[in-house]
């Protein structure tokens, strides 16, 4: 059970599964079970093609969930991923929010169960508009298997990384499905030390529909990739399946490998052109994606490969595994510095200084809330239309800074 031994050998009919039921993992892991039920294909809807080829680990349900959900017309794998959640026992319950919640018009117990579920992705469904003025909220899907940066440079670079990833995604309409027995290999191989460098991961050979063949599985296939009348994606002997991922380095990955698998950052390179992303923009885009390659191909060090040397080459560490507390505090100091940008490691951000931060000015600073006059907007407008960013963002605007500020200029904003 999920809370330990049971007491007796009587099951507890409060507890879920009734305190006798095995999970396979816990509340902090990878994904149990994809929710995707396929796309029209030529007129057929392929419902259970990613479910029978993809779902392929156990997945505990609680049966009295997934059949109120299926009597409600929720579909099996909706239904399944859903009654997975309940298998557990809620970790919180606040005083005034149970009997006095009304279920028809509130999400408080779903999300007591859903929150205290800490799993790799985590889709969460638009929360109920109580009044017309409530914000829209749509559905979400959270990617939540990223570490904690020491910047907020690299923290920025992580997160516009996989916004830019999932853009790409949908408009070139990848597949980045894995069987999920491959993604938990995968977790559990990231976790050996120096696994950016060392180890390989499974990965999808093919991330967009071939040429010849189907989905990627088959003999005669070409990559679309490619030019080349035979791309170098060799055939694998036995289930079609074992042709639609490999093993990989994380740099191949993420710059691509031979010339049948592009790469993820090469791939978001090709969505930026795509969107027509100005230069302005693009600049600071690859400073963000420049930080990502050379950390996969192993030119600057991860986070947790700099604490590692860090402790190695303290002066005090007896290579005995024992971090002492002195230690514990310098590399804690190190740390809180190069957060503030007071300690450059050429080793961990490459070229990239971080501009120091302070406290000067962040409390107790009220801001101005004075109107705006007309002459004082209009020299604002001039000003920021002088900017060097602003004239390369500008490419023919339908109403020119200057002309805006024109018309402004005959506008009392006084009222």
């Amino acid at each position: 059970a999920e809370r330990g031994c049971a007491s007796s050998d009587e099951p507890d009919p409060l507890m879920a599964g009734k305190g006798a039921r095995r999970l396979y993992k816990s509340r902090y892991d990878s994904i149990s079970t994809y929710i995707y039920q396929g796309v029209e294909n030529n007129g057929s809807t392929e419902t259970d093609r990613v479910i029978n080829k993809y779902n392929d680990i156990p997945v505990e349900i609680d049966e009295e969930a997934y059949a109120i959900l299926r009597d409600a017309g929720i579909d099996p794998a909706l239904s399944q991923h859903v009654a997975h959640l309940f298998v557990r026992d809620p970790l919180v319950v606040f005083e005034g929010s149970v009997k006095e919640v009304d279920d028809n018009i509130m999400t408080e117990h779903f999300e007591s169960i859903q929150s205290t579920n800490w799993q790799t992705v985590r889709w969460k469904p638009p929360p109920p508009r109580l009044e017309p003025n409530d914000p829209h909220i749509g559905w979400r899907t959270e990617f939540r298997s990223m570490e904690m940066q020491l910047t907020d440079f690299e923290n920025a670079a992580y997160t516009v990384f996989i916004v830019l990833l999932s853009r790409t995604i949908i408009a070139f309409d990848l597949n980045l499905y894995l069987p999920l027995s491959r993604v938990d290999a995968n977790m559990q191989r990231a976790h050996s030390r120096d696994a950016v460098n060392k180890m390989k991961f499974f990965f999808r050979r093919h991330l967009a529909p071939l040429v010849e063949g189907d989905d990627g599985y088959g003999v005669a296939y070409k990559s679309i990739f490619t030019q080349k009348d035979n791309a170098d994606a060799s055939y694998v002997g036995g289930a079609d399946e074992k042709n639609s991922y490999e093993e990989m380095t994380i740099a191949e990955i993420f710059m691509g490998k031979s010339d049948y698998f592009p790469g993820l950052i090469p791939l978001i390179h090709a969505y930026l052109d795509f969107v027509h992303c100005d230069s302005s923009t693009k600049k600071k885009l690859m400073e963000y994606l420049t930080i990502i390659e050379k950390r996969a191909k192993g030119e600057l060090l991860t986070p947790a490969m700099w604490m590692r040397k860090f402790v190695q080459s303290h002066p005090a560490y007896k290579f005995d595994s024992v971090v002492s507390e002195e230690i514990a505090h310098d590399l804690m100091v190190a740390c809180k510095e190069i957060g503030e940008g007071t300690r450059h490691e050429p080793d961990l951000l490459g070229h990239v200084r971080i501009d120091q931060v302070t406290t000067a000015g962040a409390y107790d600073t009220k801001l101005g809330s004075d109107r705006v006059q007309n002459d004082q907007l209009v020299r604002l407008l001039n000003r920021y239309s002088g900017r060097e960013e602003f004239r390369e963002r500008a490419r023919t605007p339908s109403v020119t800074p200057s002309a805006l500020s024109n018309m402004l200029s005959g506008v009392d904003f006084s009222i």
